[in-house]
């Protein structure tokens, strides 16, 4: 079925939206933060532990998908909901992000007809294209479908972007024309980097071909500052439908989350709860100031050993598996082991923090406090780490 997006209500002082995503009879709430499943698994998890962090929507990756198990041997399987055993909503991405960070060497030939680059997996020569993307999703089956982009880099000026922009839109084209799965939803892609023109123009032609929703990208470069991801954000939202998603693409800070929602996004995927969790790394409430004085998650490392005698949960309060059944002690010996079993702890953990937060919000919303929520969430996060 094709998803519908109602809005409830929008936070009187600020952009804040409370809204439902409705795929046929399952309805799920926004604002949402989405696990990612880039290889049809959420790493470290099965899916009955995904499940039990009460996630609505998890991604695929269509690239990673195409070059292994690739999509014919999905389709055989039944489509990537009885492949990977997961009755949720999936969303697909393009694969245009993995192509422009991940190819081989990264070295790609960019034309208008698509993208050629080296497979990172063995070196072999791949061309993507735009109706290419589309027929891959098409044949895993996802219940959304994410349209083909460019993702420039963050340094890319202002010319390149213009003109990146614009291809991204005849890409967008293309691959709406091939779209030919009825069951699923097509999104479109903004771009444009920090500037306001840009944005504008990307955000109103995109609408202007219909799709089912809409992201905004090219937030998510590692060199990408936060003031330029928040522009990005302010130049784009004022012009997206306010019947239809608004998806921030592969951001997943829980500073992050507060400061798009407060902008008037609804949904998120980021990689980094596992990534971290991979790392040792644990998830825990207040921020932590970078060496530029950027705010950041702040995050515990149960590698250390000043948690080999804590017998205390990761969080005091969390709901989570790990933190009703598990301490900080336990933990530490796993990942000091290198048991995976600790891996999967912190990934449930951090998941979970990620969803309780947008849960926090929702509540902050439906009472028209999301700004007292936004004040305190920086009031209750002053870290010395």
């Amino acid at each position: 079925m094709k998803v519908e997006y109602k809005l409830i209500k929008t936070d009187k002082n600020s952009k804040a939206r409370l809204g439902k995503v409705h795929f046929g009879d399952k309805a799920y709430d926004t604002p949402m933060f989405m696990p990612v499943g880039t290889q049809a698994t959420v790493k470290t998890l099965s899916p009955e532990q995904v499940k039990a962090c009460h996630p609505g929507i998890i991604l695929a990756n269509t690239y990673h998908l195409w070059l292994r198990p690739t999509p014919e041997v999905v389709k055989e399987a039944g489509g990537l909901h009885k492949f990977m055993n997961w009755d949720g909503p999936i969303l697909t991405d393009s694969g245009g992000y993995q192509v422009f960070s991940l190819a081989h060497n990264k070295k790609k030939d960019i034309t208008e007809e698509g993208v050629h680059f080296k497979s990172e997996l063995d070196g072999s020569k791949l061309f993507l294209t735009p109706e290419k993307s589309i027929e891959i999703q098409n044949t895993l089956d996802s219940d959304i479908a994410m349209s083909f982009d460019e993702c420039p880099p963050a340094t890319a000026d202002y010319n390149y972007l213009k003109n990146s922009i614009e291809r991204t839109l005849r890409w967008a084209e293309r691959g709406k024309k091939v779209h030919n799965n009825p069951n699923q939803s097509l999104f479109g892609i903004v771009q444009g980097g920090p500037y306001e023109d840009l944005r504008r123009w990307s955000a109103e032609h995109t609408v202007a071909l219909n799709f089912d929703g809409y992201s905004i990208g090219g937030v998510a470069n590692d060199d990408e500052c936060k003031d330029d991801m928040y522009k990005a954000i302010d130049f784009s939202t004022p012009y997206l439908p306010e019947d239809k998603l608004r998806y921030l693409m592969g951001v997943g800070e829980p500073v992050d989350l507060v400061e798009s929602v407060f902008r008037g996004v609804d949904i998120f995927d980021c990689v980094s709860p596992t990534r971290l969790a991979r790392h040792g790394n644990a998830l825990v409430p207040g921020l932590r100031i970078a060496p530029d004085g950027t705010p950041k998650e702040n995050r515990i490392n149960l590698k250390n050993a000043r948690f080999k005698h804590d017998f205390t949960p990761l969080e005091g309060g969390c709901d989570c598996y790990a933190c009703q059944h598990y301490t900080k002690a336990y933990i530490h010996h796993l990942m000091r082991c290198g048991e995976t079993f600790g891996a999967s702890l912190l990934s449930i953990h951090n998941i979970r923090f990620l969803i309780r937060l947008c849960e926090d919000m929702r509540q902050a919303i439906a009472e028209d406090r999301f700004l007292e929520f936004r004040d305190n969430f920086y009031k209750n996060s002053k870290s010395p780490q």
